[in-house]
């Protein structure tokens, strides 16, 4: 005969608070290993900064620390912004969607005003947890996204002169506001006298503190403000580029046949009170301005160096992944002009480094070819921190690449600006011009194997005929759509 035994009341709810108790640590322990183990990101800005580091192949730059870092993950040297303008460039890296004719249109564009209800970057990891921090120029107005930061943003801002030379050459212009000269070599003078040396004193320090709470991943922002005009610096940076071994480009001038507006006259450069309204600058000039730019990056290289130095001894690199970008690229007087805001390669290309901590297994020390946008930057960071993807996003991961950096994702990088439409593909770059009516008022096509300047347009060449019309087909298939048909839905791709 079977004997049944019966449990008694107290050691049935004893047995139930034991299993409760289990279960409850067991999911404590789980999310704070959870917590421990998701990436930090440290993500750097520099504002302006073209391609022109030894790492990415120049000969004539001293960038030790950007090259460092560089052999550190995996370069990618064809990354494209998607609008050459700084706030149109960042809302749109940080949405990870396109620009369209109605949105991220000019330097002044906004996230929160061109994409309402969108979750940005920052948004999206502050809301898996993460302590959201922005330090320097990230977003182009503080005020954007601002909900999307754990704290409120801070942007350092020093003098933009010091010496008496640039205070005397400094006059008002029509609207009333100081403009100073161009460049300005400060001497011996600490590199915490401009803002780039501020903004690392600050950035140290918050590392630090960010070190001291191990269980609270972090995402912190940090935006340096040069090589941006005025091109200042302390006297060091201007000797690394002694005046004589100062090389202008060698295409000193404008493209053949390119269409009308598709070079400017680089008007942000014009308001500099040692710059004149029109015309090609002189050569002396040029040099001056190179030289400037030029000590400037170097400038911003030697921080980024203190930055990093700072991040190492602290022990970061066990479990953060750093990004690098420059918003957009810049012209140092290819075709005859200066800034960004044009739709050529000098424009729209610019540095993009991906670091990852030795356990994700991923490649370092390596350099990449493949065409990338600065939309994947969005939806790459939520893959190495395993975040669901947001349905808005239109790039795509680079994780691939980063695995494999022989490895291509997409055909093609999709940019405009204005009344400009490009595209590049692994050998042309393709431009179509509308009116504000939508009609074509010219065109552009260069051949990168024959002419990797673009000096000459080619766009009515008979002979490339066919390649214009599958390249306005496959541009006019893939740029951004208008605000009203935006996807804003932000149920994620991937639980």
């Amino acid at each position: 005969m079977r004997t049944t035994t019966k449990c008694r009341p107290h050691s049935m709810l004893a047995t139930v608070l034991t299993l409760a108790t289990s279960v409850a640590t067991a999911w404590l322990s789980a999310n704070a290993a959870f917590a421990v183990e998701r990436p930090n990101v440290l993500f750097i800005a520099v504002d302006d900064l073209r391609p022109e580091l030894t790492s990415f192949g120049a000969d004539n730059m001293v960038t030790p620390n950007f090259d460092r870092l560089a052999k550190s993950g995996v370069r990618f040297h064809r990354a494209y912004c998607m609008v050459p303008t700084c706030g149109a460039s960042r809302a749109s890296l940080m949405t990870g969607i396109r620009p369209a004719k109605d949105r991220f249109i000019t330097f002044t564009a906004r996230a929160d005003k061109d994409a309402p209800g969108v979750t940005t970057l920052n948004t999206h990891f502050k809301n898996h947890g993460y302590r959201t921090i922005s330090l320097g120029k990230v977003f182009h107005n503080p005020a954007d996204n601002k909900s999307g930061w754990s704290e409120p943003p801070t942007r350092p801002n020093a003098k933009p002169y010091i010496t008496e030379q640039s205070l005397a050459a400094t006059v008002k212009d029509n609207k009333g506001r100081s403009r100073g000269p161009s460049w300005e070599n400060g001497g011996d003078v600490p590199d915490d006298t401009y803002t780039d040396g501020i903004i690392a004193n600050q950035a140290i320090d918050r590392l630090r503190e960010l070190a001291s709470h191990p269980d609270q991943p972090f995402f912190f922002a940090v935006g340096f403000t040069k090589p941006h005009l005025p091109f200042v610096a302390p006297g060091a940076y201007f000797e690394k580029y002694p005046v004589s071994e100062v090389r202008l480009p060698k295409n000193y001038f404008p493209p053949k046949a390119a269409p009308q507006g598709a070079v400017h006259n680089s008007g942000e450069l014009r308001s500099y009170s040692d710059i004149p309204k029109t015309g090609v600058l002189s050569e002396a000039k040029a040099r001056q301005l190179i030289r400037g730019y030029h000590a400037a990056t170097s400038y911003t290289d030697a921080h980024i160096g203190r930055l990093l130095d700072a991040f190492d001894e602290l022990g970061l690199s066990k479990n953060t992944i750093i990004v690098l970008w420059g918003d957009h690229g810049w012209n140092l007087g290819e075709h005859t002009m200066w800034c960004k805001h044009s739709c050529f390669e000098t424009s729209l290309n610019a540095p993009l480094v991906f670091v990852t901590p030795d356990s994700m297994k991923l490649r370092t020390g390596a350099a990449t070819s493949s065409l990338v946008e600065f939309i994947d930057i969005y939806p790459t960071l939520c893959e190495l921190a395993g975040l669901p993807l947001p349905k808005h996003l239109d790039g795509e991961s680079l994780v691939p690449i980063l695995k494999d950096p022989t490895t291509s994702i997409k055909d093609q990088a999709i940019s405009r600006f204005k009344d400009g439409d490009t595209i590049r593909t692994d050998q042309y770059r393709y431009t179509i011009y509308r009116d504000k009516d939508g009609q074509v008022t010219g065109h552009m096509l260069y051949d990168h194997q024959k002419d990797p300047g673009e000096n000459a347009n080619v766009a009515d060449d008979a002979n490339y005929a066919e390649v214009v019309k599958t390249l306005a087909d496959q541009l006019r298939s893939n740029m951004g759509k208008p605000s009203s048909l935006l996807k804003k839905g932000e149920v994620s791709k991937k639980d």
